[in-house]
């Protein structure tokens, strides 16, 4: 009976409460397993099913309801295998194949009532031994050398390598128009803008009052502009002091 050692611990993978045992006739070579020559209606014993695993080995317990005596198991290297067969006629039937301590084997037929616990035995045995084959090509990649060439990386003798790190250079980007085409010019250095032509002139026709304060001036500024309009001779006045400067040419 295989056996991976006393030292790893047994894990369940399905129990179901009630499975039917049969004795099967010896079978032929040339011919399936077929249930419907097993005596279906009389079973030979009737007890619980446990499937545990130790290790890689997957064993199918056959126990009693109430004790929990074992009455037969049947150790699983391989699924599908000789230890785990199925019949040609039904889902709901195996062969299994019983060993004692003393490595005497027999093989016997088990049936489900359900086939829902037919269905989640076989599962159970699919699923350990794929996490088996999985685990044992996990092995074999650790301890296989890698044989897959290297690269090499390495400088030869007189070999040099170049690197071109590339600067952004800055782009002179020009001052945005106007929409009309006539660029904006800048404002002067100190800030100030001069007055507008309109406000010079009017600055130079007032004459300042001859009396009174600063204040006083304002206010006869005021008044003078509101209410009456410049005399008519001071127009003539400076119309001949235009000319005054000019003598009249005399007649050669």
């Amino acid at each position: 009976m295989a056996n991976d050692g006393p030292s790893e611990y047994e894990s369940i993978l399905c129990v179901k409460p009630e499975v039917n045992v049969y004795r099967i006739p010896p079978r032929a070579s040339n011919r399936a397993i077929r249930a419907a020559d097993w005596k279906l209606d009389a079973p030979d014993w009737t007890g619980r099913m446990r499937v545990t695993a130790r290790g890689k080995v997957a064993y199918v317990k056959l126990e009693d309801k109430i004790s929990g005596e074992l009455f037969a198991q049947a150790p699983v290297d391989e699924f599908p295998g000789i230890a785990v067969e199925t019949v040609s006629d039904s889902s709901r039937y195996f062969v299994l194949r019983i060993q004692d301590d003393n490595g005497r084997s027999a093989f016997i037929g088990i049936g489900f009532g359900d086939r829902g616990d037919a269905f989640d035995f076989n599962v159970s045995l699919q699923d350990h031994f794929k996490w088996v084959k999985q685990e044992t090509e996990f092995i074999k990649q650790a301890q296989a050398p890698d044989s897959t060439p290297k690269l090499d990386l390495g400088f030869k003798e007189g070999q040099t390598i170049t690197l071109n790190i590339g600067q952004s250079k800055k782009k002179d980007r020009s001052r945005p128009q106007s929409s009309g085409g006539l660029g904006l010019l800048p404002p002067p250095p100190g800030g100030k803008l001069a007055p507008p032509p309109s406000s010079r002139s009017t600055n130079h026709n007032i004459q300042p009052s001859a009396e009174g304060s600063d204040s006083g001036s304002l206010l006869d500024l005021d008044s003078s502009n509101s209410n009456s309009a410049p005399p008519s001779n001071a127009a003539a006045t400076a119309s001949s002091d235009l000319w005054g400067d000019f003598d009249p040419v005399s007649p050669m």
